[in-house]
């Protein structure tokens, strides 16, 4: 299972990009905010590629893969 390694909107917010900034310059997609405030990784890499390049970082930096025993054990 894939999960957030940070908090992927307190990281845009700290680079300058505000959710409010995102939606108004449809910078992502209302619904791909969504699944990130839920914590579901359901976006395209499209999207991802978006997030890396604000924040300059590499998918890895972002998200990680985890057994699905670990997260319920």
């Amino acid at each position: 299972m894939l999960r957030y390694k940070v908090n992927i909107l307190e990281k845009l917010k700290e680079a300058g990009y505000s959710s409010y900034r995102i939606r108004q310059e449809k910078i992502l997609a209302e619904g791909t905010m969504q699944k990130i405030r839920e914590g579901k990784i359901a976006m395209t890499l499209e999207s991802l590629g978006v997030i890396c390049d604000i924040l300059e970082c590499q998918p890895g930096d972002l998200v990680e893969w985890v057994r699905d025993e670990e997260l319920n054990p």
